[in-house]
């Protein structure tokens, strides 16, 4: 299975460089640019592409599709890349969604890069999967407090990462507590280390029944509708914004170790993992307030987005 996703998403960039090249007729120095690739690289791509008759001047549908929804809303939020995961049959679609996004990191890093990590089940499937496939020396440092979703699970056999972790809770008991721990030199380290990482990746959470912060019991029921009455549509790093991705102040908020939002917009390449019906109002969100660069999404997420719909709860 695993092996079936690496060959759909080194078939999926080699035919992304190639239209690049041939149909936008761009530069090979700019198509390494953007998606963070060697022009040496590049070439050799163009050619494998070639080989495996990808190059004929006439690309499939699914192919011609996938790249001009990737296109489309490159140009509609103003982002650097998206690069769009098939979507899933399965029951756990972030399984697909996290070993692309994996893939597509190790493409754009090079030996002892700093990744910066959110908070959140898909960033930390993210994590493992990059941890086990990856042959580069990784270096990743939180973006919150917490330590469980930074650390190896049970579905890693190698975990070739180092780890610089936020030595605190996600939510202490008061907001004198938090303001105080986010004063301590050891937390204070590693947020300045976050600030000068290579790239930064990160979840966006929804509001729906299944969010990640009440399955894992992070916020309780009564928490959470009260977010919601105060418009919260999502969540980025556990900070809850409303659909214009303003910031929904809250007691939750004050009680947080985690980077703020202002600070994240000034990380060099914020990479947002996210797909979902149920996420399509707090990806908008996250995209409409820039929080992001480059968004990974699956193909019923990305149609949903160019369309403009939305599912509020």
């Amino acid at each position: 299975m695993t092996e079936d996703k690496n060959d759909f998403y080194n078939y999926s960039l080699l035919t992304k460089v190639a239209w690049l090249y041939y149909i936008e007729e761009m530069t090979q120095k700019d198509i390494g640019e953007q998606l963070g690739l060697s022009r040496i690289k590049i070439i050799k791509m163009l050619e494998e592409a070639r080989i495996k008759n990808i190059v004929q001047f006439k690309f499939s549908t699914f192919d011609r599709l996938k790249i001009e929804a990737e296109k489309k809303l490159i140009k509609k939020y103003n982002l650097k890349d998206v690069y769009i995961a098939p979507s899933s049959s399965n029951d756990d679609e972030n399984n697909t969604l996290s070993l692309a996004a994996a893939m597509y990191i190790d493409d754009l890093i090079k030996d002892n890069t700093y990744i910066s990590m959110g908070y959140g089940k898909t960033v930390s499937k993210v994590l493992n999967n990059l941890a086990n496939l990856s042959e580069k020396d990784i270096s990743i440092i939180s973006l919150t407090g917490g330590v469980a979703p930074y650390l190896p699970n049970n579905q890693s056999k190698v975990f070739n990462a180092k780890l610089y972790l936020l030595p605190t809770p996600l939510f202490m008991s008061s907001k004198e507590t938090a303001k105080n721990i986010r004063k301590e030199l050891a937390v204070k380290e590693i947020l300045d280390m976050a600030t000068l990482s290579k790239l930064s990746v990160v979840g966006i959470g929804g509001m729906d029944d299944e969010a990640t912060v009440l399955e894992s019991h992070i916020l309780n029921n009564n928490d959470f509708i009260k977010l919601k009455m105060q418009g919260a549509v999502g969540d980025i790093l556990m900070h809850f914004i409303d659909s214009n991705g303003n910031l929904v102040q809250s007691e939750i908020e004050e009680k947080l170790v985690s980077t703020n939002l202002d600070d994240l917009k000034t990380h060099e390449n914020v990479i947002g993992v996210a797909a979902g019906r149920e996420k399509i109002t707090a990806i908008k969100a996250a995209l409409i307030g820039k929080y992001i660069h480059t968004l990974i999404t699956d193909e019923e997420t990305a149609q949903l987005l160019i369309k403009g719909e939305n599912f509020d709860e």
